[in-house]
């Protein structure tokens, strides 16, 4: 199961994010989302988790806890839109031959 965590603190790094994950089980993999310009936190993550009973208590357990004097956004990921959420597309006329 992917799993959003948000509300980060800009000083979590991955490895941090994924020693709070792993003290509900097995973690296969944790990201703190950085920006690609500046190379820091963004201030979210996501992890990663195959066994889904352990996924659902590290989100109960960790939703809304603090971690670095932050209380953590913690949810299941869902899919990313296609779009990105940035608007755009649409124009009209004129491209069509008849």
């Amino acid at each position: 199961m992917k799993i959003y965590v948000g509300n980060l603190s800009y000083s979590i790094d991955s490895e941090d994010l994924r020693a709070a994950f792993a003290e509900f089980g097995a973690v296969d993999s944790a990201e703190v989302v950085v920006d690609r310009n500046t190379n820091r936190s963004r201030g979210f993550g996501f992890v990663e988790m195959s066994n889904d009973e352990e996924a659902k208590a590290a989100i109960e357990g960790l939703n809304g806890k603090d971690l670095d004097g932050r209380a953590l956004n913690v949810n299941e990921a869902r899919p990313r839109r296609n779009d990105s959420g940035r608007g755009g597309g649409g124009g009209g006329g004129g491209s069509y031959r008849y």
